[in-house]
């Protein structure tokens, strides 16, 4: 079938799928996982999961979100869909991940099979070239915890050089913050069943977003756009203190971290970004009156919630792309730190800080940055972990390395 808007990237032919979504009963998303090609986007027991491949794009460049919108735009209109459930998540629907660098790649899938659950609301939706009859339920075998797991943090030394370089660029007013990443390898004897640490880390964050795609795990506080039926919201982070487990010093941390000048001016760079990126689409953008302490397991976070609404027809992608690098990941002026962190940084990012997430054939969905996260490799026996920290004028070296450490807790824990 020829694509009316112009030629798809590296996708599978554009298939006339047939989309069929029921009301199902469903106690737990993540038991119904296979051990191979799954995916998943679950958020305190509620979300999406899905496996099997129905439909896929692999792009890359500039124009990558230009490139998925158009491509969903095109697989949607020519999809028969019967959708019983009418939710967020339900019909057809496409998880996706793309890369950090403005050069780097992206990727949709759309599953065979996506389960999905909102509050007491669940539902199954098959998706094929003909109409499928509704799968099996039942749980899958129990993952495979992952055995002994070596880790490797890499040169902290020279990332901590990396930081004090970063600062004498914003000493000489080349910008004003940078966030920088570093990564640490795990190594596995034997390959890793990737459900393992996605359903640790539901488990142990309900509050963030977990998500697996295509080898990419995590699980992030930071939902970079949420669209439904018109109205768009996005949770900002940045400014963070580890917390001791001392529920007395972290009152007293959280209190600190909402006064603190270095942290409330890092933040109020990642808000404004997002505010003016969303103010492209929304004819009014709302926020937070002031930062809110967001309380994790091992990290306590600055947040603001921005909102507004846009017009019908507006695409979750389209947001997506001009959210993408927020100050939160990127810097400010983003264009300038983004060229510090290729010049710099010494670090391939690949989805790391991307976008990932999902959309629907509304065009909604909710797309997060790929935080708190790993790479799995293709032979499952290693694993990059990331993390990274926003730096400002008055960052000190060895207390971003402290952040870096507590960031990578999630994962690492997640596979031990």
């Amino acid at each position: 079938m020829t694509n009316p808007v112009g030629p798809i990237p590296s996708a599978t032919p554009t298939p006339r799928l047939v989309v069929r979504t029921r009301a199902v009963e469903v106690a737990d998303l993540l038991p119904l996982l296979p051990e191979r090609d799954f995916l998943a986007w679950v958020h305190g027991g509620d979300g999406i999961v899905g496996w099997g491949r129905a439909a896929t794009l692999a792009t890359s460049g500039a124009g990558r979100f230009a490139d998925a919108d158009r491509w969903w735009s095109d697989l949607r209109q020519h999809a028969v869909v019967r959708d019983e459930v009418d939710a967020p998540g339900s019909g057809l629907v496409a998880f996706g991940s793309f890369d950090f660098a403005d050069g780097g790649d992206g990727l949709l899938i759309v599953p065979e099979v996506v389960v999905g659950r909102r509050g007491d609301l669940a539902w199954v939706s098959t998706v094929g070239q003909t109409l499928a009859p509704a799968p099996d339920l039942a749980a899958t075998d129990t993952p495979r915890p992952p055995g002994p797991v070596a880790f490797d943090d890499g040169d902290t030394d020279g990332w901590q050089r990396i930081v004090a370089e970063a600062v004498r660029h914003i000493a000489d007013a080349e910008l004003d913050k940078v966030v920088l990443a570093r990564d640490c390898q795990a190594t596995f004897e034997r390959p890793l069943d990737a459900r393992w640490p996605v359903a640790r880390l539901a488990a142990d964050y309900p509050a963030c977003w977990t998500f697996h795609v295509d080898g990419f795990f995590g699980s992030t506080p930071e939902m970079l756009v949420r669209l439904d039926r018109g109205l768009v919201t996005s949770r900002v982070l940045a400014g963070t203190i580890r917390r001791t487990g001392d529920d007395a010093e972290d009152a007293t941390r959280a209190a600190s971290l909402s006064r603190s000048s270095k942290d409330l001016e890092e933040h109020e760079y990642a808000v404004r970004s997002v505010a003016d990126a969303l103010s492209r689409h929304c004819s009014a953008v709302t926020r937070s009156e002031a930062p809110f302490v967001l309380h994790l397991p091992n990290v306590m976070h600055l947040a603001t919630d921005v909102a507004g609404v846009v017009p019908d027809g507006t695409s979750v992608l389209s947001v997506v792309s001009d959210l993408h690098p927020s100050a939160a990941v990127g810097g400010t002026p983003t264009a300038e730190a983004v060229e510090l962190i290729a010049r710099i940084e010494g670090l391939d990012r690949g989805r790391y800080a991307g976008p990932v997430g999902w959309i629907d054939g509304r065009g909604d969905g909710e797309w997060g940055i790929g935080l708190r996260s790993g790479l799995l490799a293709d032979d499952g026996l290693s694993a990059r972990l990331f993390a990274g920290c926003g730096i400002v004028a008055d960052s000190v070296p060895a207390d971003e390395l402290a952040e870096s450490e507590a960031k990578l807790i999630p994962v690492r824990s997640a596979l031990s």
